[in-house]
Parts: structure tokens; C-alpha cells; sequence
């Protein structure tokens, strides 16, 4: 056993751990401005992405990826969900006939759809072109769950012309592209004024 208070020579630290802290910190270089924008992978195109659209996700961009048939599969399945729902509400309809609760009634609930529809349309319709404000759609919940078949109808009628929101979500990207690109042109600068400097 060493004697009490005898110097002890030095740790000897495990070849491997020295490796590792040096490898360590060799990975921990500088990212260039394109390894930041693709998030370091390679082959991902640097700059905004597109934002993805319900049923079509980004086939809006250039049109591919069936596009033509999403747009009309879209349109087929909302005019048939809103053609299920008023055969539904005829039904409904009709029990309250059977049930004598009286013409007022009827009529009552027959305005309320009809309104509530129409409403629903104009919303849902608005949207496509514009952002809904969040706590307006909160309040239109309930007011939307009813005249969900404006809601299908709207889905419809802009499926024949475009995809449901891609003209908003494709004035977005525009707007998003066009910032990048300046960011970019302001952080790379004028090559033939660098060029001048050097010279």
C-alpha cells in the first residue's frame, strides 16, 4: 500500500473518452446560412414550404399528384353528404308532421335550417379567401354545426374552380417567398460590389 501523503502521479483518462470529447468538439463547427434554411438536410429546398390544403395537401402548388381528381372527388362527396343531410332533415320532417306539433313549429324549424344554412355558406366561403378570425369561429360553432350543409354547398361550388383555399394559401406562399428571397439577396449582398472591393 503507498504510504499517507505520498504524491500520486497523474489520472490516466480512458483512450476513448479523449477521442470522444475531441470529436465532440469538432462537430460543433459553424452552419452556414443554406445548412440553416434546409435544416441541414441535403436535397430539401431552402425557404418556405407550402402550407397543405384538407384533401389536397400540397399537390395545389403545381398542380400534380392528382390534383384534377382530388378537386373532383371533393366535389362529389360534398354534393352527396349535402344531398344525405337533406334527405335526413325531410325525414325529421316529416316526423313532426306525423307528430301534429303544429304548423308553426314546422315552419319554425324550416327557417331555422334555412338560415342557419345560408350563414354557414357565407362563412365557410369567406374562408376560402380570407383567415376566419379564431374567436369569431369559436362562436360560429354552434351556429355552423347546424347549417352544415351551407358548409357542404360552399365545398361544392369552389371545387368546380380551384381547390377550397387555395387561392389564400397561394397568395401566402407568394408573400413568403418574396420575403425569403430579400433576406436572402440582403445576406449574400451585390457579388459585383464585392468583387469591386477585392479588386
Amino acid at each position: 500500500m503507498p504510504a499517507a501523503g505520498r504524491a500520486t502521479g497523474p489520472r490516466r483518462e480512458p483512450a476513448g473518452e479523449g477521442s470522444r470529447v475531441r470529436a465532440g468538439r469538432s462537430d460543433n463547427r459553424r452552419v452556414s446560412a443554406a445548412e440553416n434554411d434546409t435544416h441541414g438536410t441535403p436535397g430539401t429546398p431552402a425557404g418556405p414550404r407550402p402550407e397543405p390544403i384538407r384533401f389536397f395537401g400540397t399537390t395545389w402548388v403545381d398542380h400534380s399528384g392528382g390534383y384534377a381528381a382530388r378537386r373532383i372527388g371533393v366535389a362529389v362527396g360534398s354534393l352527396a353528404a349535402a344531398a344525405a343531410a337533406c334527405f335526413v332533415l325531410r325525414i325529421a320532417y316529416d316526423g313532426l308532421r306525423i307528430a301534429d306539433v303544429g304548423s308553426f313549429v314546422s315552419l319554425l324549424m324550416v327557417v331555422m335550417f334555412a338560415i342557419c344554412s345560408s350563414l354557414a355558406f357565407r362563412h365557410t366561403w369567406s374562408g376560402f379567401s380570407t383567415r376566419p378570425d379564431p374567436e369569431r369561429q369559436a362562436s360560429l360553432r354552434g351556429l355552423l354545426s347546424i347549417g352544415f350543409i351551407g358548409s357542404l354547398l360552399a365545398y361544392f361550388v369552389r371545387s368546380l374552380v380551384e381547390a377550397p383555399g387555395e387561392k389564400l394559401h397561394r397568395a401566402e406562399y407568394a408573400t413568403a417567398r418574396e420575403e425569403y428571397d430579400k433576406r436572402v439577396t440582403r445576406r449574400s449582398g451585390n457579388p459585383s460590389k464585392k468583387r469591386r472591393r477585392r479588386s
